[in-house]
C-alpha cells in the first residue's frame, strides 16, 4: 500500500453500533470513530431506558422501597435491595440479627457469581465462541437455583427486609446440606470451564493485550469493581463493611489491565464468592432472622455503599416525618467504568473495541438514571453520556 504524501487528507469515519446490536446485551449506542479500522475516539451514548425510578419513589412509605429497589435490575437485584435498606437502618441505629446477616452475604455472593457468569458467556458470545457462551450460562443455572431455594424466586428473591431477612429466607439443615452440594459441583464445573477457556488460543488471542486501561487511568476516570481491580485499582467494598468482617477471602486484583485481565478477575472472583458462602454456612449463627423493633420516622440524609457484582453501588435518601421517603439517589457503578472503556478502546481494531466495552460488564437498567438539578435555575437535565457527569461535576465519594 502506498503511503499517504503530505498533501492527502485522513478521513475520520464514525461506526455507529446499537441502541439494537447482537454484539449488544442491552439498548445503547456506541459511537466509534474509526481510521482504517482502528478506534481513533469512542463515545458511549445512553437514555434509551430511562424509567424515572427515584421519582417513583418520592413520598413512599419506607417498607414500600424495597418493591421498587429490588426492581431496577434483574442480575443485581439482591445489591439494591440490601443496600436500600441499609441506608434506612444506618439512620435509625436498627440492630440486625446476625444469623440474618450472614444469610443476606450468602444471597449476595450467590448473585455475585450468577451476574459474573453472564458477563462470561457475553464475552464469549462477542468473541464469537458460541459454545463457551452456552456453557457459562448452563453454569449460572445452579446458583439461579440456589437463589431460588433461599428467596422462593431466581430473578428477585426478595431476601433483604428492613431489620433482617424474610422468614421464608431461612436456611434449613436440609437447605444447608443442598446448598453446599450445588456449590461443589459448580464449583468443579466451573474450574474446568476457566482451564479450558485459557487453553483456547482463539480466546486468548482476542483479549489478551486489547482494551488496556492502566492503574492511573483507571483512577483517573472513575472505574470501579473488577473493571477497576484487573487494573491493580486495590479497593473493594466489601473492606468497609462489617456484615464481611467474619470471612476470609482473597480480593483479586491483577496487573495487566487488559480485556483478559477483566476477563480473569472476574472468573477468579467466583471462587472467592463461592469460599465465602462456605464459611458462612459451615459457620451460621443461631438466633432470630429479623429485628421488627423499630418504628419509621424522621431521619436525615443518610447514604449507604455497597460492593454489587460490577462495582460501587451507592443509595442515599431521608425520611419525612411519616417515614416517607425523600430525595432518593441512586448511583450504580456502570456509569464511570462505561467511560473507563471508553478511553481503553481507543487504538483497538474495531471488532476488538466491542468485547472492550462489553468488558465492563455494563448494566444500562441500572445506570441510567443521571439526572442533575440546578438549585438555581430550578431546571433538570437527564445526561445521555457518562464523560458528560464525570467533566462537568467531578466525581465525589
Amino acid at each position: 500500500m502506498q503511503a499517504p504524501n503530505k498533501n492527502q487528507q485522513v478521513v475520520e469515519k464514525e461506526l455507529p453500533i446499537g441502541p439494537v446490536h447482537p454484539a449488544l446485551l442491552e439498548p445503547f449506542r456506541i459511537r466509534f470513530f474509526v481510521n482504517d479500522e482502528i478506534v481513533e475516539d469512542c463515545e458511549v451514548v445512553l437514555g434509551t431506558i430511562h424509567r424515572g425510578v427515584e421519582r417513583i419513589l418520592e413520598g413512599q412509605p419506607v417498607e414500600r422501597a424495597l418493591l421498587i429497589t429490588e426492581r431496577v435490575c434483574g442480575i443485581c437485584s439482591n445489591s439494591h435491595a440490601w443496600n436500600s435498606v441499609r441506608v434506612v437502618e444506618r439512620g435509625l441505629n436498627i440492630e440486625i440479627p446476625p444469623r440474618a446477616m450472614y444469610i443476606r452475604v450468602i444471597a449476595q455472593e450467590v448473585q455475585r457469581i450468577a451476574s459474573h457468569l453472564i458477563f462470561l458467556g457475553h464475552a464469549m458470545e462477542v468473541i464469537g465462541h458460541e459454545t463457551f457462551a452456552m456453557r457459562a450460562f448452563l453454569l449460572r443455572e445452579s446458583f439461579m437455583d440456589i437463589l431460588y431455594y433461599i428467596g422462593g424466586n431466581r430473578v428477585h428473591p426478595s431476601v433483604p427486609v428492613i431489620g433482617g431477612v424474610r422468614p421464608r429466607c431461612e436456611i434449613t439443615e436440609g437447605l444447608k446440606k443442598l446448598i453446599l452440594e450445588l456449590l461443589d459441583r459448580g464449583e468443579k464445573m466451573f474450574k474446568a470451564y476457566v482451564e479450558r477457556v485459557l487453553a483456547d488460543p482463539l480466546v486468548m488471542s482476542r483479549v489478551t493485550g486489547t482494551g488496556y486501561l492502566s492503574k492511573e487511568d483507571a483512577i483517573r476516570l472513575h472505574a470501579v469493581g473488577p473493571t477497576a481491580r484487573a487494573s491493580n485499582v486495590r479497593f473493594d467494598w466489601r473492606m468497609e463493611m462489617d456484615e464481611y468482617k467474619p470471612f476470609t477471602f482473597d480480593y483479586i486484583f491483577l496487573e495487566d489491565g487488559d480485556n483478559k485481565a477483566r476477563v480473569v478477575a472476574r472468573a477468579l472472583e467466583i471462587f472467592e464468592c463461592i469460599k465465602i458462602v462456605r464459611q458462612a454456612l459451615k459457620d451460621l449463627p443461631e438466633g432470630p432472622l429479623v429485628n421488627r423493633n423499630w418504628v419509621p420516622k424522621r431521619m436525615k440524609f443518610t447514604d449507604s455503599y455497597n460492593e454489587a457484582p460490577r462495582g460501587e453501588l451507592y443509595h442515599s435518601y431521608a425520611l419525612d416525618d411519616y417515614g416517607r421517603l425523600r430525595h432518593y439517589k441512586i448511583r450504580t457503578p456502570t456509569i464511570t467504568s462505561l467511560h473507563a472503556v471508553e478511553y481503553a478502546a481507543i487504538g483497538d481494531h474495531v471488532t476488538d473495541a466491542v468485547l472492550t466495552i462489553a468488558s465492563a460488564d455494563p448494566c444500562l437498567s441500572c445506570c441510567q438514571r443521571v439526572e442533575v438539578v440546578d438549585v438555581k435555575s430550578k431546571k433538570c437535565k437527564m445526561f445521555s453520556s457518562p464523560i458528560e457527569v464525570v467533566k462537568k461535576y467531578g466525581w465525589k465519594r
